[in-house]
């Protein structure tokens, strides 16, 4: 570019130099023509030059300096040919290094294509060192069962030597015998031929004699023996007449203990519904109460008669039975949003119906009262009916009726309650989750305490759980104790302090109660938000009992990390606050009968649990290639609390240690769901993991038959039943020690836990290195200690998580509050 342009510059000045050359020339000729004419005229041509000299000198000026700008422009031009000579000989190099470089290139294309080629080899040296590892592991086992071979060898080599010495032995005996049998027949004919035979043979004479005299003996004794025994049969048929005639007996005047429960749930229904009806008073409904509490025979009999009667018949039959009784047990009446299996979300269903059973065997009176959902599962529930009555309750300033079904769930007494309310409030196909969710069971909490009024109960104790029925402790007091239900102590769970269910003051007015006068710090009003109400908050400071679900989680729930902002309220009233760990129904979670399985098993047969491995493991998909392949198996909510990204290292990690992995659940935030659909799809096809994102009830009971190790990685957990499952169906626990976890699993390795109550495998930091610690180990020993491995396994399948010692705590709680208000009434 420099070049082109001096050279336009060089072009320029050319021409500047060729024009001021043609006026040079034109003034000569002037001059010479001047000069023709004469001197007169030499005057004119000096003035002309000298008008004109100026331009000729300004004209010779600027032709000097263009002579020295082209001269500079010239050597300029010189330059820069020069650079360009120097450009061209290093083009010529970068043409060369060109060349070079497609040299290198080639050299490079024929380095990959050898680098593919030892990839290819690679591979298929890596599948060598596979199935060379895999006849690892088979050499390994053909060893194995060579060395027990030669031990079964050396065995009956050993036990062949005997049998040859037996053998000589024998042998010799047997000359000896024929020595004797020569003997003896010298000895024969000997005795034919001597006059001792005589002899001999009355001697046998007499030894058959007295051989006749003790047959006769042994008659006339079986004699006597069928004569005691005939006698011994008289005497068991008059006790058996007896026995039936006490059974009879018992029958009409007695209890009677061999009726299922349910028969029982069915006699309370029945007479509760007749009081709703107002077809007997309340106190015939409570004698008729009593009979049944204590089985008493006389009234299993009136049902029994009365069935075929009319509805008249049999309220009559029932009546004539009324006479003075007292309870053998506590009255409990439970209050909640759910219950297994007929409407459950989480674990309150299943502390309602497993607390009520175990209360129930105990011998107490246990009753439920639940919402009528539209969506529960109906076909769990037994004799369900409506009764002819309906029940008026307040809301919003005015009456609304609902109407009352009755019906036994797993053996226990149930009343649902559907408001008749235009807002439909349990007709929105799932139990949580709306956005008027605080009126759907403030109104609940109302109408059934209304119920229990109406119905003239008299319970020992109201168990309210979760803040859904919170409501129910500032109603009692404040409203319903005023009016006459006043013999009950209130319980208050919370199953977990997370969900507490805060809305604005104004909101309590819809039920009843004085916003103003429970939004206060002492009361209902929220530790965080003053303009608000918390119900979890409200039923602590109102309950004689307040409870969690676990003692560690009780602990947790006192600081400010863990009480999410009612630690101080907690810590006020902790008098009355304890923890007790939830059981499980071992009932339904029982390997032995599990229907569920493909084969069942138990501590003592463990046999089965293999079996059912296999058996999963052909219905996902998964690879059963390594039987001893270990199988870690998960089933939650994919929730933060329950440690998402810890399962999800989990999963990976599992598949690096060499083990398979089965996870069962689903999130209800969004995008975690995603998250999991997406590594879902990654590993669809994937001989050793698979992903259910939904809760499939057969399928889990497969998975827990099935895995070996369970993983339950939580930041927090109040209880957690997962855990105490799978130990039921010998799958090891890996679980972080937080709540209830950290009260049921203890680890194999602690030595400060006594070896009878060490149970899995536990981490205390929430992360991914405490994570693999704990897995790392559960795989070390089962791979390389399997009988240490099944004794863990038959050790925590014998473990008892039942709800009997649960029941056995509430119930001292339940009696004691109960002894300390009727102490308190007497003075």
């Amino acid at each position: 570019m420099r070049l082109a342009e001096t050279d336009a510059r060089i072009k320029v000045a050319t021409q500047e130099k060729i024009h001021v050359e043609l006026l040079e020339d034109q003034l000569e000729k002037l001059q010479n023509e001047l000069t023709h004419r004469g001197g007169s005229q030499r005057s004119e041509v000096d003035m002309f030059e000298d008008q004109n000299d100026p331009l000729i000198k300004e004209h010779k000026n600027g032709l000097s300096s263009l002579s020295m700008e082209l001269n500079s422009l010239r050597s300029e031009n010189l330059s820069l040919k020069n650079d360009i000579q120097a450009l061209k000989e290093e083009l010529i190099n970068v043409k060369s290094t060109d060349e070079r470089v497609v040299t290198l290139e080639k050299e490079r294309s024929s380095l990959e294509s050898a680098m593919k080629d030892l990839e290819s080899r690679m591979s298929v040296s890596q599948e060598g060192v596979s199935k060379l590892s895999t006849l690892k592991v088979e050499y390994k086992d053909l060893w194995e069962k060579v060395e027990t071979l030669q031990v079964l060898l050396d065995k009956a080599t050993k036990q062949a030597d005997q049998a040859i010495i037996v053998l000589q032995q024998n042998q010799e005996l047997r000359k000896k015998v024929d020595k004797l049998e020569e003997s003896l027949e010298e000895v024969n004919v000997y005795k034919l031929s001597s006059e001792k035979m005589q002899q001999y043979n009355e001697l046998m004479q007499q030894k058959i004699r007295l051989l006749e005299d003790r047959l006769q003996r042994s008659d006339e004794e079986i004699n006597s023996y069928v004569q005691l025994y005939q006698e011994s049969v008289k005497e068991f048929q008059d006790a058996l007449d007896s026995l039936k005639e006490d059974s009879k007996r018992k029958a009409i005047d007695g209890s009677v203990d061999d009726m299922p429960q349910e028969f029982w749930s069915r006699l309370l229904l029945i007479i509760d519904g007749w009081l709703l009806e107002k077809k007997i008073s309340i106190d015939d409904a409570k004698l008729l109460r009593d009979m049944v509490w204590k089985r008493d025979g006389r009234i299993c009999e009136a049902y029994k008669v009365s069935k075929e009667k009319t509805e008249r018949e049999a309220v009559a039959a029932f009546l004539r039975l009324t006479s003075s009784t007292t309870s053998p047990g506590l009255y409990v009446i439970h209050i909640a949003a759910e219950m297994a299996p007929v409407a459950k979300v989480g674990g309150l269903g299943d502390v309602v119906t497993g607390l009520g059973k175990a209360l129930q065997k105990r011998g107490h009176l246990v009753e439920v009262v639940l919402p009528k959902y539209d969506c529960m599962q109906y076909d769990h529930v037994h004799d369900l009916r409506a009764l002819d009555v309906v029940v008026e309750s307040h809301f919003d300033g005015q009456l609304f009726k609902n109407k009352v079904w009755v019906g036994s769930v797993e053996g226990l007494p149930v009343y649902f309650i559907e408001p008749l309310h235009p807002d439909k409030f349990f007709w929105r196909g799932q139990f949580y989750g709306e956005h008027d969710d605080f009126r759907r069971f403030s109104f609940f909490s109302r109408a059934a305490l209304e119920l229990l009024l109406q119905a003239g109960k008299n319970p020992d104790i109201i168990h309210c759980h979760d803040w859904q029925t919170a409501f129910v402790a500032p109603l009692y007091w404040d409203l319903y104790a005023p009016k006459g239900l006043n013999s009950a102590r209130i319980c208050f769970t919370c199953h977990n302090f997370e969900y507490q269910g805060t809305a604005p003051a104004s909101y309590l007015e819809s039920c009843g109660l004085d916003a103003h006068h429970l939004n206060r710090p002492d009361r209902m009003q929220d530790n965080s938000a003053h303009d608000r109400i918390n119900p979890v908050k409200g039923a602590v400071v109102f309950s004689n009992i307040v409870t969690t679900v676990s003692p560690t989680y009780a602990q947790e729930v006192r600081t400010a990390e863990g009480g999410r902002g009612l630690h101080s309220t907690l810590n006020s009233h902790s008098r009355k606050f304890i923890g007790v760990l939830n059981g499980i129904d071992t009932d339904a979670w029982n390997p032995a009968t599990d229907a569920f399985l493909k084969v069942q098993y138990s501590a003592n047969d463990i046999q089965g649990k293999g079996e059912n491995k296999e058996a999963i493991r052909r219905k996902l998909g998964l690879s059963s290639a390594d039987v001893r392949k270990p199988l870690v198996g998960c089933i939650t909510r994919l929730v933060p609390q329950k440690g998402v990204h810890l399962i999800r290292h989990a999963m990976y990690r599992t598949l690096e240690l060499g083990g398979q992995f089965i996870l069962l659940g689903s999130s209800p935030v969004p995008h975690i769901q995603r998250e999991f659909e997406g590594i879902a799809n990654h590993f669809q096809n994937h001989d050793d993991i698979r992903l259910i994102l939904k809760y499939d009830e057969s399928l889990s009971h497969s998975i827990y038959g099935a895995s070996d190790m369970f993983i339950i990685p939580s930041i927090f957990e109040p209880c957690g039943l997962t855990q105490m499952i799978a130990m039921r169906y010998g799958s090891i626990p890996i679980a972080r020690k937080t709540g209830g976890l950290h009260d049921s699993v203890f680890d194999v390795d602690d030595d400060t836990i006594p070896n009878q109550f060490r149970n899995g495998f536990t981490f205390l930091n929430p992360d991914e290195q405490g994570l693999n610690g704990a897995l790392e180990r559960a795989f070390n020993l089962y791979l390389n200690k399997p009988e240490i491995w099944k004794q863990l396994v038959q050790k925590v399948m014998i473990m008892d998580f039942s709800w009997d010692a649960s029941a056995a705590q509430y119930e001292e709680l339940y009696a004691n509050s109960v002894a300390r208000a009727r102490a308190a009434n007497r003075t």
